[in-house]
């Protein structure tokens, strides 16, 4: 057998030696990829978008940016960071106390990473739908249209995030990639550029697609809507709101009555819906994350980015992330109208035990969105959350989130030890987000009395979603009251009070919760509130504070910054 391997090598060597002389050898593609050119057929192309479509769902547990749950709930007062500690995914910990966030957070370098991927193959599949003949792809524009709106999506994640980012598209040379700057753009001209890749997308999408999940006309206009909903509220350098620009609320407005008009959606009747494997892609979703399990592949497209967020009880075994806070679970208390209580709801009386929830009224969105002991976990009668489901209650406190997890028993369900996920879509706009945005915009407007029955009718919702909500008995789980506002009295001062807690009642754990804060321009004064007391339930949380002009953005990352060999400029306060 040596002596055989020998001769084979041999033979090889000379083989090479004979061929080196033909120099021909070097021109042949090599085997096992495709060439730069090979890619520039119809079918490659579209196999380049659907790469770029993939990359909406590529994310890892220790940097989401599906339900962007640790950026948005974690740093905005709805959620703890949870799992076994404060080390325990630490920089997870940092964005939860902001005092000891930093530069150099591994995390955070690969958020911007990750999402400059994401641009990246946009812009490729951009460049050859760009040099393709129209005769030759009739549904060139479309594609166009939808890698706009994949580009503009990942650029609007960069920009709440970070504020000040480089923006490069399709036409920029990859050797002119180190010449950009991250403030070659002002803030507002960055969102303007967030914006005409959405209105692209407007102008060339269909209203419906032949294949489930692909970006449509509606889903564009509502993306152009929120874009322009951010932009609207102006910020100084110091990222302090100064001021909110009318036509832009103006054309927010028109484009959510674009998409209702349209037909196409309307609210679940049952809020819970949302939430469950068999709502995907249903009236509500105006654009979702499509993920999948026993498709081919080995271990599927599943929902990583919620995987550290389930119960640590056998069913499912890991990671007790993402756990609600005790504020968060107390705004969800009603007054005996069946309005939310502004002024005392985190005063009077902290919401813990199984009898706190029988004797106070609440929103029944509360028991959709929050596991608590005692309580049927997920409309489950049977399968009932217990304190042993929580890993380190004694940092944490009892409650976990409900809204990204599944059933053990539901047929998305899948474990990828030691964690779990789901092939469960996540919907990034939801139908009650275009009612509430419109609604904002009215509000600011200075039309609340336009606005008022949007948020009814999300109220409304929330009132009738009460039927999955039961013990085994057939008993109501907690004390249920829910009321709509009434017209007198409806100023645009309380209007807007009541928009922006029915914001966080509605999408609470859903990934927005910061990013509202900021834009509004109360992220200090409110987070620096809730630390207050906050610190007295959490003992972690006694050297958290929020620092205005600093903490209001992510810092550049500093590897990012040594790229750049210094072109890139840090974020004020850094």
């Amino acid at each position: 057998m040596k002596l055989l391997k020998t001769s084979l090598l041999a033979c090889s060597l000379l083989a090479f030696s004979v061929s080196c002389n033909d120099k021909s050898f070097l021109d042949v593609d090599p085997t096992g990829a495709l060439s730069d050119g090979q890619l520039n057929t119809v079918e490659n192309i579209d196999k380049q978008v659907i790469a770029a479509y993939a990359q909406l769902g590529n994310d890892i547990y220790y940097v989401p940016y599906t339900s962007m749950w640790p950026y948005g709930n974690v740093r905005g007062g709805d959620a703890y960071k949870g799992g076994g500690g404060t080390a325990d995914v630490d920089a997870f910990h940092f964005y939860e106390t902001f005092t000891f966030n930093r530069v150099d957070l591994s995390n955070t370098d690969e958020f911007w990473y990750r999402m400059y991927l994401s641009i990246s193959r946009c812009n490729d599949a951009l460049r050859r739908l760009n040099a393709v003949d129209a005769a030759t792809m009739p549904n060139k524009a479309v594609r166009q249209g939808e890698m706009r709106f994949l580009r503009g999506h990942f650029y609007f994640l960069l920009k709440e995030m970070f504020k000040y980012v480089p923006y490069i598209d399709e036409e920029l040379p990859v050797d002119q990639y180190p010449t950009v700057s991250n403030v070659a753009l002002s803030n507002d001209a960055l969102w303007s550029k967030v914006a005409e890749d959405f209105r692209f997308a407007v102008e060339n999408l269909p209203a419906t697609q032949p294949e489930v999940g692909r970006a449509t006309k509606s889903a564009a206009q509502a993306y152009l809507a929120k874009t322009l909903l951010y932009q609207a509220y102006t910020q100084n350098e110091s990222n302090a709101v100064t001021g909110i620009d009318a036509a832009k609320l103006t054309e927010v407005n028109t484009l959510c009555d674009a998409v209702i008009s349209s037909g196409q959606y309307s609210l679940h009747p049952d809020f819970a819906t949302n939430f469950l494997t068999a709502g995907d892609n249903g009236v509500e979703s105006v654009f979702a994350i499509q993920f999948s399990r026993n498709d081919g592949t080995p271990k599927g497209r599943t929902d990583r980015g919620n995987e550290l967020n389930y119960p640590m009880n056998p069913e499912y075994g890991c990671c007790s992330f993402h756990q609600p806070s005790q504020n968060l679970i107390n705004s969800f208390k009603t007054d005996a109208g069946g309005l939310p209580r502004f002024a005392d709801f985190n005063t009077s009386g902290d919401l813990t035990t199984p009898a706190d929830f029988l004797s106070t009224t609440v929103d029944p969105r509360l028991d959709h969105t929050v596991a608590i002991v005692g309580h049927p976990f997920k409309y489950d009668p049977n399968f009932v959350f217990q304190e042993s489901w929580v890993r380190v209650p004694q940092v944490y406190g009892y409650n976990l989130s409900m809204k990204e997890s599944v059933l053990p028993t539901d047929p998305s369900f899948q474990k990828t030890p030691p964690f779990m996920t789901s092939s469960k879509n996540w919907t990034i706009i939801r139908y009650a987000d275009v009612l509430l945005w419109k609604a904002e915009a009215l509000i600011e407007l200075n039309r609340p009395s336009e606005a008022l029955p949007l948020i009814n009718q999300i109220r409304q919702r929330a009132q009738n979603s009460t039927a999955r909500l039961k013990q085994t008995n057939g008993a109501a789980t907690s004390k249920y009251n829910i009321g709509l506002y009434p017209t007198a009295g409806f100023t645009q001062a309380y209007a807007r009070e009541a928009l922006r807690f029915e914001r966080r009642l509605e999408f609470a754990m859903e990934g927005y919760r910061f990013f509202d804060l900021v834009r509004w321009g109360i992220a200090a004064p409110y987070l620096n509130t809730y630390f207050a007391k906050e610190k007295n339930l959490r003992q972690y949380l006694s050297t958290a504070r929020f620092t205005p002009a600093r903490d209001e953005y992510m810092p550049i990352p500093i590897n990012q910054i040594n790229f750049s060999k210094g072109l890139y400029k840090q974020n004020v306060g850094w």
